[in-house]
């Protein structure tokens, strides 16, 4: 239902202009319901701040570049009276130690599950008329949050046209990536006919069955960890094949042409529901023309039959997996500096690591295309993260 002309949301929605987005849309005017849906671990008896009002508080502190719980705290310190007020905050400021406190106590799964849900419905329309929806798979471990006995590890699901983070789950230090594959599923809604993209660690029996049954469909590389199968799809008579999609461009002070071959599997290769076989060959050089070119061959594989997906399409997803890393693990490790944190006790890492998501989601659904400068924007007036996230 559209807001009225005096509504709080679009007032937010009207100046979203000064983030520099080129069109004002309602963002995120839930976030308050959101948060205030977290169970706090604290015991009721002399809490000062309520719970939602941190978590609000510091949501937009990190919309405004903060990296830590310091500059979540000087951030909330700063701000002028009326902003303290719409974000609930009294006389007295949530402290640093009480942010911390706050933080390393909550449980990050059930955080990032909330928040997760919230994004899903946000995006839920963002695939453009026609498309199938892909979604890539991957994880990343916090550098800057090894301890002693372990090394804190997330994997993360994100929508390759949105680039925003639809779900994050914390891999216990005795386990791996794969065992949390399902788990981390389990918590999207909607899987059915949608395309997941996985690098070659989740090319897995036990996976793809659990896709199968799922109604998802997926394209999942092949490398040395299969090394029977990765055999038996470079057996394949490519040589007798056309290249069925050829891509060049220029970028990056690189010249890159990439081709690709699909080749309908009949039988011999030993992996469930696989139906098509894929290469992808990438051949690169300096921009400038000067020095060999450098060629590399890749393998996937896919249940989606040619009918359901042309090789342009096929190509289109396998470089789309790239948006987990270029548009999320390198966002958070450059702009968030997170592999620099030294926020290491309880579920403080992976708590960051949300509120980071969060922020960098909310911002691509309003169509911010560049999180350095949108930040920057937002550090200089207090009014802007809020009107983000609808706080008025």
């Amino acid at each position: 239902m559209p807001a009225s002309a005096s509504s709080p949301i679009r007032a937010a929605a009207d100046h979203l202009v000064d983030l520099g987005l080129s069109d004002p849309v309602e963002v995120a005017p839930r976030l308050r319901e959101v948060l205030a849906a977290v169970v706090d671990p604290r015991a009721r008896r002399g809490v000062r701040h309520p719970l939602v009002v941190v978590l609000c508080a510091a949501v937009c502190a990190v919309a405004a570049g903060a990296q830590s719980y310091v500059a979540i705290a000087e951030w909330v310190a700063d701000l002028p009276d009326h902003a303290a007020a719409a974000l609930g905050l009294g006389r007295r400021c949530p402290c640093e130690s009480t942010i911390r406190r706050v933080v390393q106590r909550l449980d990050g799964d059930r955080f990032d599950a909330a928040i997760s849900t919230w994004i899903q419905q946000l995006s839920a329309t963002c695939t453009p008329t026609g498309r199938r929806r892909a979604v890539a798979v991957d994880g990343k471990a916090l550098r800057g949050a090894r301890s002693a006995d372990r090394q804190q590890h997330l994997l993360a699901v994100i929508d390759h046209h949105a680039r925003v983070v639809l779900g994050q789950i914390g891999i216990d230090a005795k386990t791996s990536e794969i065992t949390a594959f399902a788990p981390l599923l389990d918590t999207i809604d909607g899987l059915a006919e949608v395309v997941v993209t996985a690098d070659a660690l989740h090319t897995q029996r036990e996976h793809v069955s659990y896709l199968h049954q799922r109604g998802a469909h997926w394209v999942l590389t092949v490398k040395g960890n299969q090394p029977t199968l990765r055999r038996q799809l470079a057996a394949l008579p490519w040589r007798a094949l056309s290249a069925q999609h050829r891509q060049a461009e220029t970028s990056h002070g690189r010249r890159e042409i990439r081709t690709i071959k699909v080749v309908t599997i009949a039988g011999g290769i030993l992996f469930p529901h696989a139906t098509q076989a894929i290469q992808l060959r990438r051949r690169s050089r300096p921009a400038s023309g000067r020095g060999r070119w450098h060629t590399e061959t890749v393998y996937a594989i896919t249940d989606l039959r040619p009918h359901q997906a042309r090789p342009a399409e096929l190509a289109g997803w396998l470089r789309g997996h790239w948006q987990i890393e270029n548009s999320l693990h390198w966002v958070r490790d450059v702009t968030f500096a997170e592999d620099h944190s030294q926020v290491r006790t309880g579920a403080g890492p992976q708590l960051m690591a949300s509120l980071r998501n969060l922020v960098i989601s909310i911002l691509r659904l309003a169509g911010a295309t560049n999180i350095a400068a949108t930040l920057r924007r937002n550090a200089r007036n207090s009014r802007r993260p809020l009107m983000v996230f609808g706080v008025t």
